[in-house]
């Protein structure tokens, strides 16, 4: 494949205003995907609108090159994968009590050390899974093409506003002048005990995920919710005193969540298994490429030159020094410490090898993040029970520490081989895109804890309470800090862990027959999994957008595809727009203490107009991919 910009050729790349868009725009990044993770459980990749943001500014300045934009993006994206890392884990911290906040430092040390380790771990992999595999990497071709369009003086920047607009405007009509109910929702008893629950979440941003990961993905999605709330739910509530909205949530909480974790268990070690050649055929070209390292930097091409070897094993071991002093802190035991800092090294390399090869496959936004997380936790649990010598506090916080690192790592190691991907394609400079990488986590990472801390005060993390009657889900952080407390207090409810062990198990094979088949319909059990733990009014709007996004693919057939880049364009505006204002609205209300401190208006309207308000979002949207630019 050659690459658009020859290796000969020489543009301005790694420049200081690159370097500090690119930085901007990962802090940017990094508080829009903490608000999103938290809201909704699902994140999204932000390599095409950083782009899209990159091309916009630079075109003010007049003059730029693609390798620049392709910096900026690249520095960017980091961002928003390390607050995925982050957002699915420490918050479990705050849940189980042993945070009440989130300490500065710790905070830093984490994020900053599993973002930095996910960078050096993919650095020996790109050769192997990019330039000798061509593995595909829909996300980072994606980035690419949106890149040569740009350059060829491309108007999508409008997109990307319009989206961010009309998600900004609904986000301070629901969330701060309360005019609109954020769920609308309605439950009733079906043939005298059947319960039946039907909910939907009035929020663009879930649409726009919806249409991001499309129809298939957002449909295993939403049949994982259907699963849970109207199938599983209304069996156990047969035989129930009573049955109603807030009796179903709290079972749903305590025992049909765990479906999700059993699933996704499954799901974590098949990708391992199915990965296991590509991993040893990473570790031979790791070994092979270390022999090699002292070949002149001369005698490779601009498009083939890596960071060296010798210096992602220093920065590894570097790294390690305040991993082992964290874990220390907390287990206050030198042999556990150190079995707990080996643990974390090879369950960093193995996951990130596995987040890179499945974003080669599926993309980041489909990645197997929260089975690979639940699995390491899990691990970490039993095997800190079984050597012993530790209370459960500490136990279940050393398991949330080392499943963090873990999480942020995998999270940038996919993240980082889309963009090396689109450098690839683009004819970039691998280790000018590796140190852009590392210069987006490093941003990210020092914005990380104020973000945290400010979302947490103003809406509150899981369940609902007086003070915080619709926090944010965090439904993997929940899940985290169950799966850690419930090892070490015994009170894991292990048959509906069973059941979703067997429920996976059956997607697996399923999926597998498909495959023999040669169906083009697969079944990723992560998505079913991930339905199954959201609830139902997430995944119902998530499912809408993937109906929005199969109208608009049908109807892009004769429009080449335009309408597609216009609707991902759109759908990230979304994004941006509402998560953005969702922090925004949090500083007043975390410094008041008000949550009502927008309600200026004594009135609210109906509850089901919500749903007439999420139709007409979806209206203009297809109308607005439609319309001429």
């Amino acid at each position: 494949m050659q690459p658009y910009i020859p290796a000969e050729k020489q543009l301005p790349e790694l420049t200081i205003r690159s370097i500090v868009l690119g930085v901007a725009l990962s802090v940017i990044l990094a508080a829009a995907n903490a608000y999103l993770g938290l809201f909704a459980g699902m994140t999204v990749s932000a390599s095409i609108p950083a782009a899209v943001i990159s091309m916009g500014i630079f075109r003010l300045l007049r003059s730029s090159s693609i390798l620049e934009n392709n910096i900026v993006q690249t520095a960017a994206s980091a961002g928003e994968a390390l607050a995925a890392g982050a957002i699915f884990t420490l918050p479990a911290l705050v849940l189980m009590g042993v945070w009440q906040t989130f300490d500065y430092w710790e905070v830093l040390a984490i994020v900053l050390s599993g973002g930095l380790l996910g960078v050096l771990f993919t650095i020996p992999l790109r050769r192997m899974l990019i330039v000798e595999q061509q593995l595909v990497f829909p996300e980072g071709i994606a980035t690419a093409e949106v890149l040569k369009v740009g350059e060829r003086g491309g108007r999508s920047i409008r997109f990307l506003l319009r989206g961010a607009v009309v998600g900004a405007i609904l986000k301070f009509v629901i969330s701060g002048m309360k005019l609109l109910a954020e769920v609308v929702e309605f439950a009733a008893t079906l043939f005298g005990k059947w319960f039946f629950y039907f909910g939907a979440n009035v929020s663009p941003a879930l649409l726009a995920v919806g249409f991001i990961v499309r129809l298939r993905i957002a449909l295993l999605v939403f049949l994982g919710g259907v699963l849970s709330w109207w199938i599983v739910i209304p069996v156990l509530l047969l035989d129930a005193p009573t049955a109603d909205v807030a009796v179903a949530y709290q079972l749903w909480s305590s025992q049909i969540r765990y479906l999700g974790v059993g699933a996704m268990l499954v799901g974590g070690v098949w990708s391992i298994w199915q990965l296991r050649r590509a991993m040893a055929q990473a570790v031979r070209r790791g070994i092979q490429t270390f022999r090699q390292m002292g070949q002149k930097m001369e005698s490779v091409v601009r498009t083939e030159l890596d960071t060296p070897l010798s210096w992602v094993l220093l920065g590894v071991g570097v790294l390690t020094i305040p991993i082992f002093v964290l874990y220390y802190f907390y287990l206050q035991q030198l042999p556990l410490t150190f079995a707990m800092t080996i643990l974390l090294l090879i369950a960093g390399f193995l996951f990130s090898t596995v987040a890179g090869y499945m974003a080669g496959l599926v993309g980041s936004s489909n990645n197997p993040i929260s089975g690979i997380t639940i699995a390491t936790v899990l691990t970490t649990a039993l095997l800190l029970l079984l050597l012993g010598g530790t209370s459960g506090d500490s136990g279940a916080a050393t398991a949330i520490l080392v499943g963090a690192v873990v999480c942020t790592a995998a999270a940038i190691g996919g993240d980082n081989m889309q963009d090396l991907k689109a450098g690839y394609v683009l004819g970039a400079t691998p280790w000018k895109q590796q140190i852009a990488q590392v210069v987006g986590v490093g941003a990210a990472a020092v914005v990380i804890a104020p973000v945290l801390n400010l979302l947490l005060v103003a809406y509150g993390f899981g369940e609902p309470t007086p003070a915080h009657p619709h926090p944010l889900a965090a439904p993997q952080a929940v899940l985290m800090s169950s799966v850690a407390t419930g090892v070490f207090g015994a009170n894991l409810p292990w048959n509906m862990i069973g059941w979703g062990v067997a429920l996976g198990v059956a997607i697996i094979l399923w999926d597998q027959w498909l495959q023999r088949r040669g169906s083009s319909w697969r079944i990723p059990v992560l998505a079913v999994a991930v339905g199954t733990y959201l609830p139902l009014e997430l995944d119902m709007t998530i499912f809408l957008g993937g109906v929005l996004a199969a109208i608009v693919e049908r109807s892009a057939k004769a429009q080449r595809g335009q309408w597609l880049q216009r609707g991902l364009l759109v759908a990230s505006g979304l994004i941006t727009g509402e998560a953005l204002i969702g922090i925004i609205l949090a500083l007043p209300i975390a410094a008041t203490g008000d949550p009502s401190v927008f309600q200026w208006l004594p009135i609210a309207l109906p509850p089901w107009s919500g749903a007439i308000v999420l139709l007409a979002v979806a209206g203009w949207f297809y109308r607005s991919v439609k319309a001429a630019p």
